[in-house]
């Protein structure tokens, strides 16, 4: 569904996650591999933007930590813990001994667990309500608390071109984007503009707001094949058309955005 005023985009998918009846072709393995690189990279990125509004030691929490590297990160500078809903990840994620804690937000945190920081990296698109979530932020954060958004950006060039296929009756590439059939699936997808009124009307107000790399060549094929159903052929193609193009792809929108927000205290009046 599109609104025709906004060109906010939403999907009737339904999360299945620890739904043991719902099998997928994911290979959990060659996904990590072929998305660690660029994460981390853009990690990188997001933990100084942060610093620029917390000082070094200040609490954040990561919501939807997944494999905990954006923990790792980050932990290098501030006070982590990290929430993660999927049991599988979550246990692998705190066998290593990243601070994490197993649930979905803002359910598995106490009245009282409050940060100077929460982040929801490709994340806040997957949850259904996702104005509560965004509710549930502000009686987490402490006083001046920055939240930090950063999601797939509707406006982005691999979207577009996959709506273009989309119509010409080439689907897979625009349900890969929106992850059907995968047990977190996208039910939102936002552009600059889309998230920054959906902020507004949560109270919020954007301080800043970015680009981030889409894609690097490490780990591309990786990232490229981790369903399992996926063609070898067909991912080959894929794989050089993409890193043939890498260098333009820095001219063109980008398909990850980035907000920072902090509570406004003029919303309301």
């Amino acid at each position: 569904m599109t609104c025709p005023a906004c060109h906010y985009e939403s999907a009737s998918l339904t999360p299945t996650i620890n739904d043991s009846s719902h099998s997928t072709g994911l290979d959990e393995t060659a996904r990590a591999s072929g998305l660690v690189r660029v994460r981390q990279l853009n990690f990188r990125q997001l933990i100084q933007h942060i610093l620029q509004y917390k000082p070094p030691g200040s609490t954040l929490l990561d919501v939807g930590c997944a494999h905990g590297w954006f923990l790792e990160v980050a932990g290098e500078a501030l006070k982590v813990e990290g929430l993660e809903p999927d049991q599988t990840i979550y246990e692998q994620t705190a066998k290593r001994g990243l601070p994490v804690r197993l649930g979905f937000f803002p359910e598995a945190l106490k009245a009282g667990d409050q940060y100077d920081v929460i982040t929801f990296n490709d994340v806040i698109e997957h949850i259904p309500d996702i104005h509560a979530a965004l509710q549930a932020v502000q009686g987490h954060l402490n006083t001046n608390g920055i939240l930090l958004l950063n999601v797939p950006n509707r406006d982005g060039i691999f979207y577009q071109l996959s709506k273009l296929l989309c119509r010409f009756g080439l689907s897979s590439f625009f349900e890969r984007l929106w992850q059907t059939g995968l047990p977190s699936p996208h039910v939102h997808y936002f552009n600059k503009k889309t998230l920054a009124a959906l902020l507004k009307r949560a109270g919020f107000k954007v301080q800043t707001h970015g680009r981030l790399e889409t894609v690097v060549l490490s780990g591309l094929y990786q990232r490229i094949s981790y369903v399992g159903k996926s063609h070898r052929v067909t991912n080959g193609l894929l794989f050089l058309a993409v890193a043939a193009s890498l260098p333009l792809l820095k001219l063109l929108p980008s398909d990850i955005l980035y907000i920072i927000a902090t509570p406004d205290p003029q919303a309301g009046n």
